[in-house]
């Protein structure tokens, strides 16, 4: 007899792609506030990293609530401020209302993305419904880029696909349990952190590695259109072919898993990831920029799945997992306002070889720590995209 077959939590799929549309499609959100509004290149970025910090703090706020409040409740108000926000700034010329609409918008993409982030850990098979989720927001992502520079200039079609999405993802929250009230977390004793040392050296360095990324990729779109004079279509096109590379990475993170330790994965990916931020950055035709992008998109995912399973093994309960995490999303937040203001004073160019060269000083003391602990042996992780992404978005 076979074995019954999984139900794939479809509800939580859904959050995921909607909470990680937005900063999936940072950069053409960016390059078309800059065009379309009153705003210059540096104030457009300003308001990106509004946008991310926005979504980053609601997930500070509620990462803890999401059972007392219950995941039905949390994601349907996640998704209610998505469409209103991303909504009410796609329809209005205002800029007061833009900014207000953005950030109102970011707060729901966090929420949303807190409630998937919480029911992805507690499934049977947390990498599969990941990975789903990636797959999810890879392709929506790639569509859109493909698809917005046909329907003419203007700021508000990037953030109408991203309250469209939440729109069509609130059907699937009735799916979602309700209120619960666990408190078994009050009954566990109190322990200090463990590897005190090797935590805080990993939370201050990993907001500049984060920054780093998500300074290039706030302004990917510029230098696209800008410094290699491309067109908005082909930009477009390379962002998708990139994002496909980034789930490949994704599946090359898993597939890879303890062989190579953690020190070799983070070190050596780092100064790779330096090489492909300042060819980006250096780019002045398709074929540069198109190979910066694409390489750094494949590389990004797999680096950070190591760091955070490196996280993770400093603390068996998690808790310098969701402390390093926490921190990096500060970083991740504050990229497209530091490659902004990098890219007005030096250039794309010199913004370039300034942040690879503080990725190389950051990968020291990252190495460090991961070598400190490369006896302990690595737990399974879900890779979170800051994008870009990751967390960026995408990351993640």
């Amino acid at each position: 007899m076979s074995a019954p077959r999984t139900t794939l939590p479809w509800p939580l799929i859904a959050l995921f792609t909607a909470g990680y549309l937005a900063p999936y499609l940072l950069p053409t959100t960016v390059g078309r506030l800059d065009s379309g509004l009153p705003l210059s290149a540096t104030q457009a970025g300003a308001v990106g990293s509004a946008l991310l910090l926005s979504s980053a703090s609601a997930g500070f706020l509620l990462a803890s609530r999401v059972d007392r409040i219950g995941p039905r409740l949390l994601a349907r108000t996640g998704l209610v401020l998505a469409v209103l926000g991303y909504g009410g700034a796609a329809l209005t010329h205002t800029l007061w209302a833009v900014i207000a609409g953005v950030l109102i918008g970011g707060f729901g993409s966090g929420t949303a993305t807190t409630v998937a982030a919480t029911g992805i850990a507690a499934q049977p098979d947390p990498h599969r419904t990941t990975t789903l989720g990636l797959l999810g927001v890879s392709a929506l992502a790639g569509a859109v880029y493909l698809t917005v520079p046909h329907l003419g200039p203007g700021h508000g079609q990037p953030l109408a696909a991203i309250a469209l999405t939440a729109a069509a993802v609130w059907p699937l929250t009735a799916r979602l349990a309700p209120a619960t009230a666990p408190h078994r977390t009050r009954q566990q004793p109190k322990t200090p952190l463990p590897h005190l040392r090797a935590g805080l050296l990993l939370a201050f360095t990993l907001p500049c590695w984060s920054l780093a990324q998500n300074s290039l990729w706030g302004v990917s779109g510029r230098i696209g259109l800008d410094q290699a004079h491309l067109t908005e279509a082909t930009v477009g096109a390379v962002f998708a072919i990139a994002l496909g590379a980034g789930l490949l990475g994704v599946i090359g993170a898993s597939a890879l898993g303890p062989r190579l330790g953690r020190a070799l994965p983070i070190g050596a990916g780092t100064a790779l990831i330096a090489a492909c931020i300042a060819l980006s950055a250096s780019a002045t035709d398709l074929t540069t920029f198109a190979t910066g992008e694409i390489a750094w998109n494949t590389l990004y995912p797999i680096v950070l799945s190591y760091v955070i399973g490196l996280a993770a093994s400093l603390d068996p309960r998690g808790r310098w997992a969701v402390l390093v995490g926490s921190a990096s999303s500060l970083g991740t937040a504050a990229g497209p306002l530091a490659g902004s203001l990098l890219s007005a004073q030096a250039g794309f160019g010199t913004m370039g070889l300034v942040l690879a060269a503080g990725l190389l000083l950051i990968a020291v003391p990252m190495t460090a720590v991961a070598m400190g602990k490369g006896r302990r042996s690595l737990p399974v992780v879900e890779i979170p995209v800051e994008a870009p992404t990751y967390n960026k978005a995408t990351a993640a």
